[in-house]
């Protein structure tokens, strides 16, 4: 809603969002095309997922359109939130039974490459990102805060005792960041054009 009431500054209908969302041409977050499967995935959905969103969205508070960096002060206080509860759920699967802890890791695999996927394609291939940094909207790039996210989340990885599913994953200690593989932009790519695994489910 918050949102929606920044959309309303710009002269939209609320009314007019409302039903492109049930005609499904409304844009969303790309990882609500993915299904959750187990318990499991309600942690880490809160914690990797949110996590992201927290990423992004706590840059954007300082965006240069003083209604969406409003909206987005509000929104970053609620995503933290479910960002420390879907951690604390993972911290009580990984100290659980072996089955738990499996549980976890599966959930892990599938949600931590469409993580990375929420941040954007890589700026030489964003068709917005540069417009979108000389006018202030955004103040840092998609690179830039995949990359800072990465980093903040691998120690809390280790701390569970879990792994992401990257074999390329590795510190690189000059720079003191986390080097990691390919993102599968084919799969990204097929999510935003409306043909991800759960696109009709959600409306």
């Amino acid at each position: 809603l918050y949102l929606y009431s920044a959309a309303e500054t710009l002269g939209c209908a609320r009314e007019d969002l409302y039903q492109k969302m049930l005609d499904g041409k409304m844009k969303y977050s790309s990882i609500f095309n993915y299904p959750t499967l187990s318990w499991a995935d309600i942690g880490v959905i809160g914690w990797l997922v949110d996590g992201a969103a927290i990423v992004n969205q706590v840059a954007l508070c300082r965006t240069s359109y003083g209604p969406y960096a409003r909206a987005m002060v509000k929104i970053c206080k609620e995503e933290s939130f479910h960002q420390r509860q879907g951690f604390e759920a993972c911290m009580a699967l990984a100290q659980g039974s072996d089955a738990q802890r499996q549980m976890l890791q599966d959930a892990i695999n599938r949600f931590w490459w469409p993580a990375l996927m929420m941040f954007g394609p890589g700026d030489d291939n964003s068709p917005n990102s540069a417009r979108s940094m000389a006018w202030k909207i955004k103040l840092h790039s998609n690179d830039e805060l995949r990359q800072r996210f990465i980093d903040n989340t691998i120690p809390q990885v280790e701390i569970l005792g879990m792994t992401v599913p990257d074999p390329d994953l590795r510190l690189d200690e000059t720079s003191g960041h986390y080097r990691f593989g390919a993102i599968d932009w084919q799969e990204f790519n097929e999510v935003i054009a409306g043909r991800g695994i759960c696109h009709h489910e959600p409306v």
